[in-house]
């Protein structure tokens, strides 16, 4: 069964997913905000003293992450056979959240398409930190839009890479560490030098991934424009991971995104990403559908490796 324990782990999480979707009470990533939350209130008192703070930083990345890494690398070395999948299931499940941001969008594009403008705002402000109020039916759907196609990266598709490479204990520090820089990873005064060590992680754990995940936008859609919005694109958004995933996802599906685009700290005026198509809420179902294709792509991919391995073991 070790051979196949990958893909039967794999293919378990999405039937979970599909199954029960997102835990609506008793999320662990959830629980984890609120404990990241409180580490920050009292570790974070250097006041803008860089090297304070860096340390602070760093040792409540230390704190926040250790024990339950620790828990992880001791389930992966102690349990083994079906309860072991299980585990690794679940926990795969519980990290990807697919049909979370399938639901997520759908919100978002449902009341675009039915010209309730007002409830579509509220509802994209549920998933991204713009001003929402100040968005027009453009800001939002493209607000979205670039929502499905960067977390289809963090989420999906890093978590499915984490477990690849390194079973429970890559995938609960990839998604500890992705949830530190979204609660930390700020240019602000507050988090400049507390959130680096977090932000410097995530970008480290999600290199790969993120490069993955262009790849698989890019064959997915409009080959042509997407490879182009990646490597000319890319490199001008201010995120080294961000960059690629948004702008291949962008050209893989025609659609103009980034510019300028209110937050609460004002305008924040972002390099133009993908083709000339104006967002809408077709292109926020089209990057929930091409996140899902790109699901069943990897499980493709997994399966051919897995029968090249059984072949290769069984000829030898």
């Amino acid at each position: 069964m070790l051979l196949f324990a990958p893909l039967i782990v794999f293919v378990l999480a999405l039937v979970l997913d599909h199954l029960f979707g997102e835990p609506r009470r008793l999320h662990p990533v959830v629980g984890f905000g609120h404990l990241v939350n409180a580490v920050e209130k009292r570790f974070n008192t250097a006041s803008n003293q860089s090297r304070r703070s860096l340390v602070a930083g760093l040792f409540s990345v230390f704190l926040l992450t250790a024990p339950f890494l620790g828990v992880a690398i001791w389930v992966s070395a102690t349990l083994d056979g079906w309860l072991l999948v299980l585990i690794q299931s679940t926990t795969l499940w519980l990290a990807m959240s697919l049909r979370g941001l399938a639901e997520h969008g759908k919100a978002v594009a449902e009341p675009l398409q039915a010209g309730n403008l007002e409830k579509a705002r509220d509802q994209v402000g549920r998933i991204v930190s713009r001003k929402a109020s100040a968005l027009d039916e453009e800001g939002v759907a493209a607000a979205a839009t670039e929502s499905m196609l960067e977390n289809g990266a963090d989420a999906v598709f890093a978590s499915v890479f984490w477990f690849l490479v390194a079973g429970i204990p890559g995938v609960v520090l990839h998604r500890m560490v992705n949830t530190l820089d979204a609660m930390w990873g700020y240019r602000n005064p507050r988090f400049l030098y507390f959130g680096r060590v977090a932000a410097r992680l995530d970008d480290l754990m999600g290199w790969v991934p993120a490069r993955l995940t262009a790849l698989t936008y890019m064959l997915l859609g409009n080959r042509k424009l997407a490879w182009w919005c990646w490597r000319n694109q890319g490199p001008q958004w201010d995120s080294p991971n961000a960059g690629p995933v948004m702008a291949a996802g962008a050209g893989a599906l025609d659609v103009r995104l980034g510019g300028a685009s209110p937050y609460p700290s004002g305008i924040k005026h972002r390099p133009i990403l993908g083709g000339a198509e104006n967002a809408s809420a077709a292109s926020v179902e089209a990057a929930i559908t091409l996140v899902r294709r790109g699901v069943w792509l990897w499980l493709g991919v997994v399966l051919m490796i897995t029968v090249f391995l059984l072949i290769a073991v069984h000829s030898s």
